[in-house]
């Protein structure tokens, strides 16, 4: 973790007070206990007073009586809370009763609390300090999530950056790789070709993981913009089988296209949606064993459609369902093929669904495998 992601220790002195009250002795007196205790102290003899002090004082907290001429108490705790908010400091009530309506009307009011005359001054203190902790506590938890949330956006644009360098260099290798494997500069050696393969199935692995992070990097930083028109269902999937087939075929492995539901339409960026067919069909290819048959099916309901794809491999264990559509997200499933796994598809594809406000789920299927599905809003 960043060495400047650092917690304050609770200190309370100097913390402001504003203490409301049309009894001249009982400020002095509750004066007197807090600036012992090294809180700095603002007086107000009246609700009209008190709002006054409050704009200019910014207190930390607020004692304030119950019973004032002019407007209550209770009165003027609500029009602090309409004027602030949830920025609003916290409010404890001060009453020379202690029935429970006036309790409750403190709380309904808005109160976090209430002391009672005469005052007992370790009970005011400790009551205090509680407060004044609590709001510190919460104010230090807020400074750590911005802190966190910097050093969250630095790491994205710092693995964008990266990966976006990255991206060319790999994309040479991988080429130049196919090249030498097509003989485009001679006749190579058995040998001489299995190398090559090697390094243009690293080299595109390599480049997978790239993309992956900066389609990550990109979503995170909330910079993905959808170029949505109505699109047919059958149209993006029929494209996305029919692709997937010849990487398919590698492991004697047919993916096939079901369709029962005609030709719905979706209003869907058509490219993103395709980066979420090809994904979940090539795990499906990657997880089941080979020479399997992986379906993609079309469904449409009243306000939804899209595809599910069924495959052939383990399943997904209860055990390990909530790292699924998560950051780097792996399961003890090994693909079948000896293929890579970044962990970063299934979230990629649930962060396009839910931009496009769909859902994407996954069910276990009696016996073996499990059905992914995606469902869209239908276009009208």
């Amino acid at each position: 973790m960043d060495d400047n992601l650092t917690t304050p220790s609770i200190d309370l002195k100097g913390r402001r007070i504003l203490a409301v009250d049309d009894d001249r002795i009982n400020l002095r007196i509750i004066g007197g206990i807090l600036r012992h205790e090294g809180y700095e102290i603002a007086e107000a003899a009246s609700g009209e007073q008190a709002l006054e002090a409050y704009a200019t004082f910014q207190p930390n907290l607020v004692l304030l009586d119950v019973m004032m001429p002019g407007i209550d108490g209770f009165t003027t705790c609500r029009t602090l809370k309409k004027a602030y908010g949830d920025k609003c400091a916290p409010v404890i009530f001060v009453t020379a009763k202690s029935e429970a309506d006036d309790v409750v009307m403190g709380f309904d009011a808005g109160g976090v609390d209430y002391l009672t005359k005469p005052f007992r001054p370790k009970e005011v203190v400790a009551r205090i300090r509680t407060h004044l902790s609590n709001q510190q506590l919460v104010e230090q938890q807020k400074h750590l999530v911005d802190q966190l949330s910097k050093a969250n956006a630095a790491k994205d644009r710092f693995l964008g950056m990266c990966a976006h360098d990255l991206r060319n260099p790999l994309s040479s290798i991988r080429g130049l790789a196919e090249l030498l494997d097509e003989n485009a500069i001679g006749e190579l050696t058995p040998e001489q070709k299995e190398i090559i393969q090697t390094i243009h199935g690293a080299s595109q692995s390599m480049l997978q993981l790239v993309n992956e992070l900066l389609d990550v990097a990109t979503i995170e930083a909330g910079h993905m913009k959808l170029d949505k028109a109505p699109t047919s269902v059958v149209e993006i999937v029929e494209r996305s089988v029919h692709l997937s087939n010849i990487e398919a075929a590698k492991k004697n492995t047919r993916i096939e296209m079901v369709n029962a539901k005609g030709d719905p339409m979706v209003d869907v960026d058509r490219n993103k949606i395709r980066q979420v067919v090809d994904n979940l069909i090539s795990n499906a290819v990657k997880y089941s064993p080979k020479g399997s048959v992986i379906l993609v099916t079309i469904h449409a309901e009243s306000t939804t459609a899209g595809f599910s794809v069924t495959d052939n491999g383990p399943g997904i264990p209860d055990s390990e369902r909530h790292k699924l559509f998560k950051d780097y997200g792996r399961l003890s499933a090994m693909p079948t093929g000896g293929e890579k796994s970044t962990g970063l598809g299934l979230a990629i594809c649930r962060k396009i669904i839910e931009a496009h406000n769909g859902t994407i789920g996954v069910e276990n299927l009696p016996g073996r495998g499990a059905q992914f599905y995606v469902s869209l809003p239908l276009y009208k």
